[in-house]
């Protein structure tokens, strides 16, 4: 391996700063990126592809993100760009693992400025060694991004069918209008053939969560706490995703959870489906749990449904930290419809909301295993072909 050498910044990476936003739209090719990552898009780029920001200013001063493509970086971040003969993935990671944020100055504002980056030291190999480490580091990122992705289809897949057959009534309305059957016989025959008063399949009700799920309805007690928890924290949980889990001692006393929807700032989107036994919530969540197990996935979809997270968000009071309360999320409107129905839906929407856990799951292994990596791989400690070897083992 080649010998790492004991450098600076500012010897591998060139500083600039960020300048203020263009307009800014959904419609529009290029990322913008404040400190805190992707905040729209712009018509127009002031940064190459393969670039690095850091996040200058604020809560997320050292933060920082991977640009494969050309973006506009805004003054609230600095665009760090690769010097000749050296690798930008490689830096990158390089980076996450200096603690930029503990170099800030300021104690009010925190700060990072070019000249404070330029002079962190550093160790580097050569180029070839670079893209070695940066290649093996990427495949773990790259399988992680592929699952991300697919787990947005298979949840879009899911939430498309929750929206037909418990929102839209699409079967009941396809058959008023005499339309061709888009549903397997025995699951199309569920379905009234017609509207209610009310725009709701006949003899179907009106109802809530709370006719198919438990509120909370597990918490742990000094009588009956653990040795140890694995605890599920709020800003750990976004959209769909618990992003890390935290082994605690006994101590605390959270809630145990299942469907978790947070209830601060609901409109985070602090939610997940829990698939794991033996996790432990924060009392920030509304922990939900289905009476039957055929009410699983409706419950999930039900509770974390774009319009109910804005309902939940527009309900929300308190300052600083606004909040709902749990029966809130419990008492989101749901459709009564006979058992066989919600049966039917579980059997439909079940494998795309497993395998989308199934993912997860092997994220979070992939993510652990580039973390034990990472430290090694940029120090020269551990040798390329070990770390290849263990990559590999790590992504099928």
């Amino acid at each position: 391996m080649s010998d790492f050498r004991q450098t600076h910044l500012g010897q591998l990476l060139s500083f600039t700063n960020g300048r203020s936003s263009p307009p800014r739209s959904a419609d529009l090719p290029y990322e913008v990126y404040g400190s805190n990552g992707i905040i729209g898009y712009a018509d127009e780029y002031n940064t190459s592809e393969k670039s690095i920001i850091i996040g200058r200013v604020g809560s997320y001063c050292g933060s920082i993100y991977f640009s494969e493509k050309p973006s506009w970086v805004t003054d609230n971040a600095i665009r760090a760009t690769a010097k000749e003969g050296n690798c930008p993935r490689f830096l990158f990671y390089l980076l996450s693992i200096l603690g930029l944020n503990n170099w800030r100055s300021g104690s009010g504002q925190p700060l990072l400025n070019q000249d404070i980056l330029s002079h962190i030291p550093a160790t580097a190999p050569d180029l070839a060694t670079q893209r070695v480490v940066a290649s093996i580091l990427c495949a773990l990122d790259n399988k992680i991004e592929l699952n991300r992705q697919m787990n947005e289809t298979l949840e879009a897949m899911a939430r498309a069918v929750f929206k037909d057959w418990f929102v839209d009534f699409g079967p009941t309305r396809t058959k008023m209008e005499g339309r061709a059957p888009y549903l397997a016989p025995d699951i199309w025959s569920l379905f009234p053939d017609r509207l209610d008063g009310n725009g709701k399949p006949k003899g179907w009700g009106e109802g809530s969560l709370s006719d198919i799920a438990s509120l909370n309805p597990e918490s742990w007690s000094r009588a009956n706490y653990p040795e140890t928890v694995d605890y599920v924290d709020l800003s750990n949980t976004k959209w769909g995703t618990i992003e890390a889990i935290t082994h605690f001692t006994r101590g605390t006393a959270p809630s145990r959870a299942h469907t978790i929807v947070g209830t601060v700032r609901p409109g985070n989107g602090s939610y997940a489906f829990v698939s794991e036994h033996g996790l432990t919530g924060s009392t920030g969540f509304a922990a939900l749990r289905p009476v039957k197990k055929k009410f699983r996935e409706v419950v999930y979809l039900a509770a974390t449904s774009k319009d109910n997270i804005d309902r939940l968000s527009h309900l929300a009071d308190g300052g600083a930290y606004p909040a709902v309360r749990p029966e809130l999320v419990v008492a989101t409107a749901l459709v009564t419809a006979p058992e066989v129905v919600f049966a039917a839906f579980s059997a439909a929407t079940r494998a795309l909301i497993d395998r989308a856990e199934a993912n997860k799951l092997e994220n979070r292994t992939l993510a652990a295993t580039r973390d034990l990596l990472l430290p090694g791989l940029m120090s020269g400690e551990i040798r390329l072909r070990e770390a290849d070897k263990f990559a590999e083992r790590a992504v099928p």
